[in-house]
């Protein structure tokens, strides 16, 4: 019955649907489907309607009225809608995971490695003549004891930053 139903019903529901769509300011395969919903809701609590033509129409005509409503309640945004390109809360929780991570490892590195670390990670951006007096070391030793720290860094973060295994 649904499906004589349908087959009845389908060419003028495309012709209400073009002819009503675009005065909503819509698309006729959205109302189609909007007004197909209606139909499967109505035959579900009230079974078929006893003149379907005539049902389909006043349908039709009420989801173009309710698309209108909704237009008309619908603002557009003042300016440019939210840039979502960035990172979200989980790459942020993250990056703040792996910041931790890597200051807790910095401060367990051994001799004046800490220092000289903070002093390269320091948002001031200094240059390695201000490393080398701030720490009171020979500024051409700052490249080789700065190597030498990397090094250390790179052994105690191995555990957390592990490559995975390869796949295949």
């Amino acid at each position: 019955m649904t499906h004589d139903l349908v087959a009845v019903l389908h060419p003028l529901l495309t012709a209400e649907a073009s002819a009503e769509a675009f005065a909503s300011g819509g698309e006729p395969g959205d109302l189609e489907q909007a007004v197909w919903l209606r139909l499967l809701e109505r035959l579900e609590s009230d079974g078929p309607p006893p003149d379907p033509p005539g049902w389909l129409r006043k349908a039709v005509r009420a989801e173009v009225r309710r698309s209108r409503r909704t237009t008309r309640l619908e603002r557009p945004y003042g300016g440019e809608p939210a840039d979502d390109s960035g990172p979200g809360p989980e790459q942020h929780v993250l990056a703040a995971a792996r910041y931790r991570a890597l200051r807790e490892a910095v401060r367990r590195l051994p001799g004046r490695c800490p220092r000289l670390i903070e002093a390269l990670l320091s948002p001031r951006d200094l240059t390695y003549r201000e490393i080398a007096g701030e720490l009171g070391i020979s500024q051409g030793s700052l490249g080789p004891e700065r190597s030498r720290c990397l090094g250390c860094l790179r052994r105690l973060l191995t555990p957390e930053v592990a490559p995975r295994d390869a796949r295949g």
